[in-house]
């Protein structure tokens, strides 16, 4: 049968389960000069393209840090998922208790005894960088402000960030809060992809409570530039930071930088970055979930091959350089033993560009279809003809 894919990526086929790589190149127009490289004055920064899960750029990105404000995020993502459970409604109410009220650093001027809406909080945390708003809500979530700390710790790492420890709700100085550009980052992916419902509170510029008005402290919020989210942090031992992501002609980024010494710079470094990442790399789609890629052939079944797809669609993103020298070849554990069950991983795609600093990819291919066992004489038929040629 002849293989469906496209000529430009059609691999070799690797038999008996002998895992042969045979690279082919795609033929690209482009320019032959390098991407322009670049550089900033963050201490630890990381910019990630979530569309394809592809690091554009890194500096010491997990490397422990303060963490200030950003860690608010993770504060937030333990709201929502009480929200999405219904254990927690926006129209809920929680208590402001001397501790909450006395909270230094941004506020939201809570009220000494007062009860407040949840929504009011999310948007006291979210706009206004409110610490004493945070206390708040950990407080009544867990009791204690210590209890939630523990919980958003273990709930992090749950996520992946497992370089992260945090102590407080809202980012407080404390040498034992800590976490990294690349956990935040993380964070910041499963803030976006969990809650669509919740994440358009990352974007409103204002917030009005008990009277005073205060702006969302996002500088990249106000320049036109795709940005929705999501959170500043400063400290004086770790400077300025920023959280910060942005879509645009279907492509999200996200950034993470901190140690910036001024806001200035936390705005103008986190911009340089941004527009950077967008100019110098696209993403390139290269195969859509459930199409047939290529056939595998299989051994003993009512068909003789089954399609391979994969489960999701595949992308890369990567600079001009990159993509000039891209290569795809397609790995299978083959021939394929029947039965077999759709969605059986049946072996990988190899995605690289080998004169470049292209981090190689490996994607799972899976069976595209049910295929039965052959009855007793096509089993015999398939044995005869495996004595006569081999295969």
């Amino acid at each position: 049968m002849k293989p469906r894919i496209p000529v430009h990526l059609r691999p070799i086929v690797a038999a008996a389960a002998v895992l042969c790589l045979v690279l082919v190149a795609l033929s690209v127009a482009t320019a032959s000069s390098r991407a322009a490289t670049i550089d900033t004055l963050a201490k630890q920064a990381v910019l990630l393209d979530m569309t394809s899960n592809t690091v554009l750029f890194e500096k010491n990105a997990r490397e422990h840090m303060p963490t200030s404000s950003m860690s608010k995020v993770m504060t937030m993502y333990m709201v929502f998922e009480r929200l999405r459970s219904g254990r927690l409604t926006l129209e809920d109410t929680l208590p402001v208790s001397q501790r909450a009220w006395r909270t230094q650093g941004s506020k939201m001027f809570v009220e000494l005894n007062a009860r407040i809406k949840v929504e009011n909080l999310v948007r006291g945390v979210i706009v206004q960088s409110g610490n004493d708003a945070a206390t708040v809500l950990a407080e009544g979530l867990s009791g204690t402000e210590d209890a939630f700390a523990t919980e958003m710790t273990k709930r992090a790492q749950e996520l992946g960030m497992l370089d992260t420890n945090l102590v407080n709700a809202n980012g407080w100085p404390d040498d034992r809060h800590y976490s990294t550009a690349y956990d935040l980052a993380l964070l910041a992916e499963h803030m976006i992809q969990d809650f669509p419902e919740y994440y358009h509170y990352y974007s409103e510029t204002e917030f009005t409570y008990h009277g005073i008005k205060q702006g969302n402290r996002n500088p990249l919020l106000y320049r036109g530039m795709g940005v929705d989210g999501l959170k500043t942090g400063h400290t004086e031992a770790g400077g300025y930071g920023l959280m910060v992501s942005a879509m645009r002609n279907g492509r999200r980024l996200i950034l993470v930088a901190n140690g910036m010494p001024s806001m200035q710079a936390r705005a103008d470094e986190s911009a340089k970055l941004l527009e950077w990442g967008f100019r110098e790399f696209e993403s390139y789609p290269l195969f859509k979930a459930g199409e047939p890629i290529d056939q595998a052939p299989v051994w003993m079944g009512a068909m003789d091959t089954v399609p391979v797809v994969v489960a999701h669609d595949v992308q890369v993103t990567m600079n001009r350089d990159e993509r000039k020298d891209l290569k795809v070849s397609l790995v299978l554990n083959a021939p394929v033993q029947a039965p077999v069950a759709k969605g059986t991983p049946i072996g990988k795609l190899v995605i690289s560009a080998p004169s470049t600093g292209f981090v190689t990819k490996e994607v799972p291919v899976i069976a595209g279809d049910d295929i039965a066992k052959t009855g007793r004489l096509g089993r015999i038929a398939a044995a005869a003809k495996y004595l006569v040629t081999g295969r």
